[in-house]
C-alpha cells in the first residue's frame, strides 16, 4: 500500500497511510543492499504489513519530484537527499545579521531542488526602527533577484498572514532551510500559532540562539500548507551546481544571451548587457558579483573533479609492457 514519509527522528520512520492512520517502519532488507538512497521525509513508498512483524516494511520508493540535496564538497563522500516532494524552499536568514555569502550558497542550493524559493527574514523584533527593517528587505530584495522575501515578525500579525497565505495558496509543502539558530522553530510556532517547536532562549548579548530541531517531519499548517524544518545545513559547498546556479541567477542568465561575446565574463567587455544593466540601476552590483564568483568556483571545482577522474582512469589502465 502507498505511504508517506512524515517523520524522521533516531527511531524508525513514521509514515502516514492513505486512511490517515500512522505507523512506524523499516527498510525491507533488499532495498537496503541494493538500492542506492534510503526513504526520506516527504518520500511515497510503497509499504507491506506482514503478519506478525512489529513494524511495517518499506519495500520501494516512488519516483521523487523534488528533493534537497546535501553536496559534501569532498571527492570521497556521496551527496545526501534531506527531504523529497515539496513544492518550496524557504531560505531563512536572520535580518539583524545576514550573511550574504553563505545566503547566495543556499539560494543556489535551493534552486537545484526544483521547486520555488523564497526568502524569510526571522528576528524583524530586533531591529531598531521600520525604516531600518525597509531598507533592509529592499536591500536584500535587489540582492536576490527574482524570489520573493517575506519579514516575519511577532509584532505585526500581517508579516505572519502574508506568509502564511503564500503556504495556504496550492496547500503548498515547503522546506524550511538556514544555518542553526537563525530562528527557524520559532518561526514555525508562529505559523502553527502555538509552540509546537521547541526552543530555546535568545542570548542578550548578541541575540543569537542554539538550534533545537534534531528531527524532521512533515507539520500540517492551520491554514493550509505544510512545513518540514530542518536541522540546520552546515555543509554548502557546490558541487556540480551549475543548474542551481542558472536557476538563482535566472535574470542574469537571461541578460547575457544579449552579451556581443559569447564568454563574455561580464566584467569589462565591450557591449555586455549585463554590465548595462548594472550601469542603469536595475541590477545591484552585489548580485552581479556573487553570480561571478559562484561561476568562477563551480567551474573550478569542474575541473578538479575532471582531472580526478583522468587520475584515477590513468591509474586503473596497466602500462604496455615493451618487447
Amino acid at each position: 500500500m502507498r505511504a508517506t514519509i512524515v517523520k524522521l527522528d533516531r527511531g524508525f520512520p513514521l509514515v502516514r497511510l492513505e486512511d490517515g492512520s500512522t505507523l512506524r517502519c523499516e527498510h525491507a532488507t533488499s532495498l537496503v543492499k541494493t538500492a542506492d538512497q534510503r526513504a526520506v521525509i516527504g518520500d511515497v513508498v510503497e509499504v507491506d504489513l506482514p503478519e506478525g512483524h512489529d513494524f511495517g516494511v518499506i519495500e520501494s520508493i516512488y519516483p521523487r519530484t523534488t528533493q534537497f540535496v546535501r553536496k559534501d564538497p569532498t571527492e570521497r563522500a556521496q551527496p545526501q537527499t534531506l527531504a523529497a516532494n515539496f513544492d518550496l524552499v524557504l531560505v531563512a536568514q536572520p535580518i539583524e545579521e545576514i550573511n550574504t555569502r553563505r545566503l547566495e550558497r543556499e539560494l543556489v542550493l535551493a534552486h537545484e531542488t526544483g521547486a520555488a524559493v523564497a526568502v524569510v527574514l526571522t528576528k524583524a523584533d530586533l531591529m531598531e526602527s521600520e525604516e531600518e527593517l525597509e531598507k533592509v528587505k529592499q536591500a536584500i530584495s535587489s540582492f536576490v533577484g527574482n524570489d520573493p522575501v517575506f519579514v516575519v515578525t511577532e509584532k505585526d500579525p500581517a508579516t505572519v498572514r502574508a506568509l502564511q497565505d503564500r503556504l495556504a495558496k496550492d496547500n503548498a509543502t515547503a522546506v524550511l532551510i538556514g544555518r542553526s539558530g537563525v530562528g527557524k522553530s520559532s518561526l514555525v510556532n508562529l505559523l502553527v500559532g502555538r509552540e509546537l517547536q521547541e526552543t530555546t532562549p535568545v542570548r542578550e548579548r548578541d541575540g543569537k540562539g542554539r538550534h533545537t530541531t534534531v528531527s524532521r517531519e512533515i507539520i500540517p499548517l492551520p491554514h493550509g500548507g505544510f512545513m518540514v524544518d530542518m536541522p540546520g545545513v552546515r555543509g554548502l559547498g557546490l558541487w556540480d551546481a551549475e543548474q542551481g546556479i542558472e536557476n538563482a541567477f535566472s535574470d542574469i542568465e537571461e541578460l547575457a544571451e544579449r552579451c556581443r561575446f559569447r564568454d563574455c565574463s561580464h566584467t569589462n567587455e565591450p557591449g555586455c548587457a549585463v554590465q548595462a544593466v548594472v550601469e542603469s540601476g536595475d541590477l545591484s552590483p552585489e548580485r552581479l558579483e556573487s553570480y561571478i564568483r559562484l561561476k568562477q568556483e563551480s567551474d573550478q571545482i569542474k575541473q578538479r573533479r575532471e582531472e580526478a577522474q583522468r587520475i584515477r582512469t590513468r591509474r586503473g589502465h596497466p602500462r604496455r609492457r615493451k618487447g
